[in-house]
Formats: structure tokens, sequence, C-alpha cells
């Protein structure tokens, strides 16, 4: 069939052309901004979910939503090679300037921007000569202490009064939430909950891998109360099958049942790879019924895809300690494993793992579902890593 007609659309963060089963958590998000819009308070979200799952379409969903309830929206991306105040300074500069700009002057907002002037400092940021484009001074005693889990909650308290005193609402959409580090989860915590306190108009939108929930529960015991942590998994058949039917139907193409069965089975439910598969499926098949041959056909081909981009990418910034240990448990399969199956599995003593294993959560490749457990943030990385790498007991050369 023609590939310039192909309706899917594999890639990171792009949004499918059916988003299926996800319903629930964008009904919830939607209520929770227009409540915050109303002056209402409902619990900020943060989803939770593997590699693959569709977390950053449903952020972009997010954002859609609060930019057509006329809410001033900071979308952001962590990374684990980039500080929290030099990510987040760039949006509040933008959202503050455009606050300034609406008609009448505001006390709250010339406040806010000193607050601002003072946080930057404070934390050091340089970029593009942001702290010199305000054209105001820094309000000496407010953000300025140097403390990140002070100097944040008074500027997010800053902040929120300059937006209630234009009548707006500050949706912060933050991806890849698990790459801040523990001071940083705290004071985000923290300022989150003084926001709440003082119910200012600042709603918070986050995601990230499940490790998440943890790591925000260590920095602040009041995490869970102050946040709700949908889950974000793999979709069942029905609605895999629903993501996959409804673009080609609307093409007049169909899939036959066992081509679905067959692909669902391959990829387990997780959306990244249904596009993957469909995608390719589209390209190989005659048409008009696609069908098991040609779902047989595809499969080396995404297999190559998935190979040389999705888990290639995550392969290459290991070690080659860390491609051991997770070759290993590999070995066991997919998981989750007890850490001491994957130390026999190694012949080395537990504890001699642990450094290895901590740095594997922190680059965000595993995670523990429950005490002693680890499990892989990427679905089918077993797979990968069989196809990869041949496996061997833990050499202390490298």
């Amino acid at each position: 069939m023609n590939e310039v007609h192909n309706p899917y659309a594999p890639g990171a963060g792009i949004q499918p052309p059916e988003l299926t089963g996800r319903d629930n958590f964008l009904e919830r998000a939607e209520t929770t901004i227009k409540r915050a819009v109303q002056g209402m308070f409902s619990k900020s979200f943060i989803a939770v979910g593997l590699r693959g799952v569709g977390k950053t379409v449903l952020l972009n969903r997010v954002r859609d939503i609060a930019k057509e309830q006329n809410c001033k929206v900071a979308m952001l991306e962590a990374h684990d090679d980039k500080d929290f105040p030099s990510l987040i300074a760039p949006a509040i500069r933008r959202i503050l300037l455009d606050l300034d700009r609406m008609e009448t002057i505001s006390e709250h907002v010339k406040l806010s921007l000193r607050a601002f002037r003072s946080f930057i400092r404070s934390v050091k940021i340089t970029y593009k000569d942001l702290e010199f484009s305000l054209g105001v001074d820094p309000e000496i005693g407010v953000a300025d202490s140097g403390d990140l889990e002070v100097d944040l909650p008074e500027l997010f308290v800053s902040i929120g009064k300059a937006a209630k005193s234009r009548g707006k609402v500050i949706v912060i959409i933050l991806d890849e939430l698990q790459y801040l580090s523990e001071k940083e989860m705290s004071a985000l915590v923290m300022a989150m909950h003084k926001v709440v306190q003082e119910q200012l108009p600042i709603v918070l939108m986050g995601a990230g891998l499940p490790l998440l929930v943890g790591k925000m529960g260590e920095s602040k015991s009041y995490a869970e109360r102050l946040f709700e942590f949908p889950k974000i998994g793999a979709l069942d058949y029905t609605d895999a099958s629903s993501a996959i039917v409804e673009p080609a139907r609307r093409q007049n193409v169909n899939f036959h049942e066992t081509a679905l069965m067959k692909i669902f089975d391959l990829t387990e439910g997780y959306p990244y790879f249904l596009q993957e598969w469909a995608y390719v499926c589209w390209n190989v098949a005659i048409g008009p019924i696609i069908d098991e041959g040609d779902v047989e056909k595809s499969t080396p081909r995404v297999i190559t895809r998935l190979d040389e981009s999705f888990f290639r990418v995550r392969f290459d910034r290991l070690t080659p300690r860390e491609k051991q240990y997770l070759r290993a448990m590999a070995e066991l399969g997919s998981g989750p494993h007890r850490s001491g199956d994957i130390a026999d599995k190694l012949k080395v003593p537990s504890n001699k793992l642990g450094p290895c294993r901590s740095s594997l959560i922190t680059k965000g490749m595993i995670f523990s579902p429950s005490y002693g457990d680890t499990a892989f943030t990427v679905p089918l990385f077993d797979q990968y890593l069989k196809r990869a790498m041949v496996f061997s007991p833990w050499n202390d050369s490298e």
C-alpha cells in the first residue's frame, strides 16, 4: 500500500492517530484544570508508567486542555544533566512578563518579578542574560536565601499571587520528573504544598517512571496526599485493537482478527510498539486487508527499527558492568526479579551489585516495584538484550 498514506505515527511524544484507553486520565486532568479556573482545589497529577506507554502524549493533550481554558502554561522536560532552576526559569520569566503586559498595573505581578530576579541571583542562573532583561531590582528577603527548599516555595507563592491578581491559572507540566535530584524534588513538593495551603492558582501536571512515587514520598511524606499518581500502563486488547483498526478503517483498509491478535501478543499492548508494528504492516501489505502473514513479514523489520533506535539509544548509555547486570536480568525473564536471584546469576555477592543497581535506577533503566525486587522500565528490553549481547558472569576487570 502507499506509504505516503500510512496513518500510523511511531515516535517519541507523537500523538497516535487514535488515542485510546486514556479517557479517564484526560477527563480527570480536565476536571482538575477547570476546577482551578473556577477557584476550586483538586489534587495535581503525576502520571507514572514505563517507557513507551504514551505519558508524553498525554501531557501534550493536557497542555492543549489548559490552553483551551486560557491558562498560562509552562511545559518542560527534566534532564539528568540540567538543574531544575535553570530548566524552569525561562518559562517562569515568560509567564510573568505575559502577566505584566495585561492592561492594568498589578503590584503582585511587580513583586513577583522582583522575587524572580532574587531567585535567579540566589541560584546563580545564567541564561542568555536572563537576570538583566527583567527591568526590575531584586526583592530583598524573598526567594534569595540560596536554599532551594526555601526559595522555590517563596517564588511559587509569589507567582501564584501574581496569577490570582490577574484572574489566571498557571499550569506547570513537567515530563521525566524522575531526573530531578532529591533536593529539587523536595523543593518542588514543598512549593506545591505552600501553593495549596494558600489556595493559589498553580496546578502541576507531571509524568515519570514508576520509581517516581517512592522518590517523591522519600522527599516529603505528605507528597502522596498532595498529588494523585495515576498509573499509565499497556492497553488491553480492545483498546489496542481500536488504536490499530480505526486509522486504517478511515482509509478503507482492515486488519484481520488474527493479525490483531498477533500484534497484541508481540507488543503486549504497549502503545509505542503498536504504532511501530502497524506502521510497518501497512508498508509491506498489499491490502486492503492486512493479515497475519503481513504481521510475520513485518516483524523482522520492526525489530530492526526498534533495535536501532528505541532500544539502542538506552543501551549505549550504559557501562559494561551495567550491561552485564541487565543481561543477567534478561536471562531470568521479563521480571520483576529478586536482587538475590540476579546476584546468583552473575555469581557475585548481592552487596557488590549495590552501586551498579543504584546507577541503573538513576539512569531510569530499572526500578523497584516492591522491596527487594527489580524490574525493567523499558518494555521488551529483556528480549533486546538477548539479541544484543552474550550473557557472561560478573567481570571485575570492567
